[in-house]
């Protein structure tokens, strides 16, 4: 069976929260942790799910708390899911799934097969990204309000500037959509209306619910951000994962150290000059790295522009642990905004 082409019940996209209002520190979402037993969808109280990528993991583990069944979240904490392959009990629980979520846009490169597998045995095979606007390399300064969901049916989004080989995702476009909490939240919604079509409407109230509660951390999100100053708002990032961030929260992204939207790829020597001299000219003096995987490049890319420039890890292709500071998808989201504030503020 392909995959099902989904569109949420409201054509028009959730609304963005633009106001930076004060929530409090004790603000408790309730996003339980990734990571539930693998389980036969014959023994699921409810609908069985699969989701690939930590943070889809943890929205559907917490849509699932509030409506019934169970999910298990493929990809283990701290694993990049650019070069992630499955084990052939991944495959197997895949398969059993009454629900398959994956972020898509080629971000689970290694898990393709297994998708195409889990389709073909009747599951219910959802990827994300697609669904969410989602804009092409390059764009950051992409606006919501140019590309509605009508508008992307049938438009052509391939980046000429920025080829398939290059980036080593899907037709161009920029899977890591969840660095925008707006479009997140809309992901909550698809996630609940599909899990609805499964027999219970229950899901699609609780994926409501889940959206609402990451629109309440976006405003938190925008308050930690406020005090960078505008001529502080720029990125170098060790690759480009964060164009769907600078766009959300008025950011640019003025080079990656890995100049391509996969950690597979592998910077010449040149490449790193040119981020050095871009460096210098904007006087950037931090470089935002993903946490989970070897700084080398960004600290010697630093170490080339100066002593006062700092590498920062943020938590980019993985949550963390459960229970840490970056355990749930919108603590993940609060942390980094934290991180990012205290480089640039001054």
């Amino acid at each position: 069976m392909p995959s099902k082409t989904y569109r949420p019940r409201s054509p028009s996209t959730l609304p963005r929260v633009t106001g930076v209002l004060a929530v409090g520190a004790a603000l408790s979402l309730g996003l339980a942790a990734c990571g539930s037993d693998p389980t036969p969808a014959s023994d699921a109280d409810g609908v069985s799910v699969v989701t690939t990528t930590t943070q889809l993991g943890n929205i559907v583990d917490e849509i699932v708390a509030c409506g019934g069944g169970v999910n298990t979240t493929i990809l283990p904490i701290g694993a990049d899911p650019h070069d992630f392959s499955p084990s052939s009990a991944d495959v197997a629980t895949m398969v059993q799934a009454n629900v398959v979520i994956s972020n898509g846009l080629g971000l689970e490169a290694g898990l393709t097969d297994a998708l195409a597998s889990a389709a073909e045995d009747g599951a219910e095979v959802v990827a994300i990204a697609a669904l969410v606007d989602p804009i092409p390399f390059g764009e950051e300064n992409h606006s919501d309000e140019d590309h509605s969901d009508e508008d992307h049916a049938d438009e052509d989004h391939a980046d000429e500037e920025h080829s398939d080989e290059e980036h080593g995702h899907s037709d161009g476009l920029d899977p890591h959509f969840w660095f925008d909490m707006t479009r997140m939240a809309q992901a909550a919604v698809i996630i609940g209306d599909t899990l609805a079509a499964t027999g219970d409407s229950a899901y699609a109230d609780c994926g409501q619910q889940v959206s609402a509660e990451i629109l309440t951390a976006q405003t938190e999100l925008e308050q930690i951000l406020s005090v960078v100053p505008e001529s502080r708002r720029v990125l170098v990032t060790d690759h480009d994962a964060m164009e769907y961030f600078a766009a959300a929260y008025d950011f640019t992204v003025a080079g990656s150290v890995i100049p391509a939207g996969t950690t597979l790829a592998e910077p010449s020597s040149a490449d790193l000059q040119a981020l050095v001299e871009v460096m210098k000219s904007a006087g950037v003096t931090a470089i935002f790295a993903n946490a989970a995987q070897p700084a080398a490049l960004a600290d010697a890319v630093a170490a080339e522009v100066g002593a006062d420039v700092v590498v920062v890890s943020l938590f980019i292709e993985s949550l963390g642990e459960p229970g840490s500071e970056a355990g749930t998808y919108t603590t993940m989201m609060l942390t980094n905004a934290e991180r990012i504030a205290d480089a640039l503020r001054n």
